[in-house]
């Protein structure tokens, strides 16, 4: 192959058309919209997803409590309605039925045998352990029936 200098590469990056190749300003205004909104869009989304998870969690405490609370009951013959004194020491801490005491994910705050006392096993259907975020933030399983 011989050298043909009439074949030599420019050094501005002209097209044959003569315009300048690359985004103008404008193209580049719109592409940094679109990310942002799709940034937007994801921010949105994973703040549902959290308040979801935080939801779950509290319900799973709750839960976790009440299953601790029959377990109690049932292996140590108390009824529901029945009298315990230190009933919360009695299920939560370390080797008992439930390990450590539960926090709110979403920052509530627990309380314990509100509407039947602290040391009393609570009827069927009612829990021992309520968020107090149970009115705003929904934190509240949908049937507790069977609890």
């Amino acid at each position: 192959m011989k050298f043909n200098p009439k074949h030599r590469a420019t050094p501005d990056r002209r097209s044959h058309s003569g315009r300048m190749s690359g985004m103008t300003l404008l193209e580049m205004t719109v592409v940094i919209l679109v990310l942002l909104s799709l940034i937007s869009i994801l921010f949105v989304g994973a703040n549902a997803w959290k308040k979801g998870s935080d939801r779950t969690l509290c319900i799973m405490n709750i839960r976790n409590v009440q299953n601790g609370i029959r377990s109690f009951s049932n292996l140590y013959g108390y009824n529901p309605g029945g009298n315990v004194p230190g009933l919360q020491i009695r299920i939560m801490g370390l080797g008992k039925f439930v390990e450590q005491t539960p926090s709110c994910p979403a920052s509530g705050a627990y309380s314990y045998g509100i509407s039947f006392g602290n040391d009393t096993v609570p009827p069927v259907g009612e829990v021992y352990l309520q968020c107090s975020l149970s009115t705003t933030a929904n934190h509240v399983p949908a049937d507790i029936t069977a609890w």
